[in-house]
């Protein structure tokens, strides 16, 4: 079974009160099979090395 890893915006209410705090009103998260994995990022750039780093990890685990 492959699994799909997909990054996502979060905007308003969605994204958590630390970056409320900080005045950011949108974050980027990264979804496996549709669920949430991991903390919410401030820059796409960085949800989108984490995704890599799922797939990457994910590509290992059907190999073996």
């Amino acid at each position: 079974m492959n699994s799909r890893v997909d990054v996502a915006v979060m905007i308003g209410s969605g994204v958590p009160q630390s970056f409320q705090a900080l005045g950011r009103r949108l974050c980027w998260v990264v979804l496996v099979d549709g669920e949430r994995r991991g903390t919410a990022f401030a820059s796409r750039d960085e949800a989108l090395e984490c995704q890599a780093a799922w797939q990457a990890q994910l590509a290992r685990c059907h190999a073996a």
